[in-house]
């Protein structure tokens, strides 16, 4: 009897059959919309310990062995990023054109500041934004103080997070700890952010949507990766003419001179010398070896397509035309419809669970969008120099957003350079 068939033995009397198995072992309750199956056989856990993330190609695709791929990497490192190093602010609706910075409030020291003991707001959003990423869930306990008062944000690994809806619409969160404890979470106590989905309960999950196109990137790579290492790829031939052959001298010496040419350093650069008649002759590029080629970059832009990335971000340039579109509005289609999607998802999640706008209707959550130019010197200051122009910004407000100090008479906003700004009696119009 192998270590499998151990766990399975005969159920005792009045014990649960799979018939009358409470609800939760039947229909998608787990993150990404997976369906838990019964396992009632050692055959059966055999089967989805080997098989359960393997890809059509042979290769398994779990959070780990997907990250081996340079193109998953890529474009999790490029969305991670972006939500990570954009600042994010609480603020306070004063009036219906007034608006100020709630730093007061305490989910903005969690935010802005400080979510948990060891994690910067940095790494926090980065975490976060990982997993809802590859597995469609990101979760965080809060942790409250004396009155309810939020003190931090404990990430949760959404793997070991099990979702249910309860009969009166909200949800519970049960916790799997790594020893096997678990804890069951009301819906008020987690902070869940969720991306595409199907039933409004269970985000989808990338990695296992796009677990095809990833196994044959991996593939593809550990096909080349051997081809090198057996050296089965050959640059060139010798060739001799017609009835020569070499003697058993010539061709150890031959021998000798290659090894000596393939190891480089100070003999890089050398020559070989031919005897005999012997030629060498290159050879090209086998069609093969350019199917290959062409077929990686394919898979490679099938991947940017599941995380939303711009080929041209990771590196892909070659063909990356987009019917004739710029950089910049390849950049742009990025912002609009990919990273905006990320923003509006923090933002929400922060005003319901975190804030609570039922009881505070006047504060929310906000990106500063404007930071995502700030490497752009250019792009920066022709807005700023338009702003000024138009009597939307003053020079101090442009000052502080470039973080300095204002200074005498800055608070000005000048008249528009049209009539715009000019009423009907000729008197100017206050901005």
């Amino acid at each position: 009897m192998n270590w499998l068939s151990k766990i399975f033995r005969a159920a005792p009397a009045g014990a649960p059959t799979e018939a009358s198995a409470p609800d939760y072992f039947n229909g998608p309750r787990l993150s990404g919309g997976t369906t838990m199956t019964m396992i009632t056989n050692s055959q059966e856990l055999d089967r989805a310990l080997r098989m359960g993330n393997m890809s059509s190609s042979g290769q398994p695709v779990t959070e780990s062995t997907a990250l081996k791929a340079a193109t998953v990497f890529a474009c999790l490192r490029i969305r991670t990023g972006a939500v990570a190093n954009t600042p994010i602010s609480i603020k306070r609706r004063v009036d219906e054109r007034t608006r100020m910075d709630a730093s007061d409030h305490p989910v903005w020291r969690l935010i802005a500041r400080r979510p948990n003991k060891w994690q910067t707001p940095q790494t926090f959003k980065r975490m976060l934004e990982g997993h809802l990423q590859l597995r469609g869930q990101a979760y965080a306990v809060k942790v409250r103080g004396v009155g309810g008062k939020l003190l931090a944000l404990i990430p949760l690994h959404p793997d070991r997070v099990k979702k249910d809806q309860l009969p009166g619409g909200e949800l519970a969160f049960t916790y799997t700890a790594p020893g096997g404890q678990q804890t069951v979470y009301p819906q008020e106590e987690i902070f869940h952010l969720m991306g595409l989905t199907l039933d409004g309960i269970n985000g989808l999950s990338v990695l296992s949507f796009a677990r095809e196109a990833i196994g044959l990137t991996l593939a593809m790579e550990q096909h080349g990766a051997t081809v090198f290492r057996n050296g089965a790829n050959v640059s060139g031939a010798f060739r001799l003419p017609q009835g020569r052959t070499l003697t058993t001298e010539q061709v150890e010496r031959l021998r000798s001179q290659l090894d000596e040419y393939r190891q480089g350093g100070a003999r890089d650069g050398q020559v070989i010398v031919l005897e005999d008649g012997l030629e060498f002759e290159r050879m090209a590029l086998t069609s093969q070896d350019a199917e290959w080629l062409s077929g990686r970059e394919f898979s490679r832009t099938d991947i940017c397509m599941f995380f939303g990335v711009q080929p041209h971000l990771i590196g892909i340039t070659a063909g990356n035309t987009q019917l004739g579109s710029s950089i910049e509005a390849q950049n742009q289609n990025f912002l609009t419809f990919s990273l905006e999607d990320s923003f509006v998802a923090w933002e929400e999640a922060i005003g319901v669970q975190l804030i609570d706008w039922d009881a505070n209707p006047d504060l929310y959550a906000r990106f500063n969008r404007n930071a995502l130019v700030r490497a752009d010197f250019k792009a920066r200051w022709e807005g700023y120099v338009k702003g000024l122009q138009w009597g939307v910004q003053s020079p101090n407000d442009v000052r502080a957003m470039e973080d300095q100090n204002p200074r005498p008479g800055g608070d000005v906003y000048y008249d528009p350079p049209n009539t715009a700004g000019t009423a009907k009696d000729g008197k100017n119009v206050a901005p």
